[in-house]
């Protein structure tokens, strides 16, 4: 019986194979989108703001910066937007959003619009009323203050969803 010796591979032979594989993980990784940023059906939000607040248009580059697919509707009046919605009055703030079957209205943090889609709970939606300082599109020179996530659940009961510190 004869044997064959395999002979071991030539450096050139080495190279062709280490490029190559290089070649497949680097393109496998440029692939990969990290997971707060994944665009997606239920990521989809229409935004109802009046058309000269700046504070809105800085929460909504905040939503698009987490990955969210956002489409502004500019309004004059939101009231008519916030009954046809049920919105309470005492939630409300200077916009509102809608994310699948969700009302989100204030300052609400993407991390909080996320743990909502993720939970999915019984509710109307999440609320940050008024427009706390240091919240997302609230950020500026003045001192944060600390503030709540309020979520409406749909038999009218309320409890803090989420609660930010200053």
């Amino acid at each position: 019986m004869k044997r064959v010796q395999n002979s071991p591979p030539s450096a050139k032979t080495r190279r062709t194979i280490l490029f190559a594989g290089a070649g497949i993980i680097a393109a496998a990784a440029a692939s990969v989108t990290p997971a707060w940023a994944t665009r997606s059906a239920n990521k989809k939000v229409r935004v109802y703001k009046t058309p000269t607040c700046g504070c809105c248009s800085a929460w909504v580059k905040h939503l698009t910066a987490a990955g969210f697919d956002t489409q502004i509707v500019d309004r004059p009046d939101l009231t008519p937007i916030r009954a046809r919605f049920g919105a309470p009055e005492d939630l409300r703030s200077c916009h509102l959003a809608i994310i699948g079957r969700y009302i989100v209205e204030g300052h609400v943090p993407a991390a909080s619009i996320n743990k909502l889609l993720s939970e999915a709970p019984d509710a109307s939606g999440i609320f940050v009323p008024g427009m706390p300082p240091g919240s997302p599109g609230m950020e500026g020179p003045h001192d944060s203050q600390p503030y709540d996530v309020i979520l409406l659940r749909k038999n009218g009961k309320r409890e803090v969803f989420d609660r930010y510190d200053a």
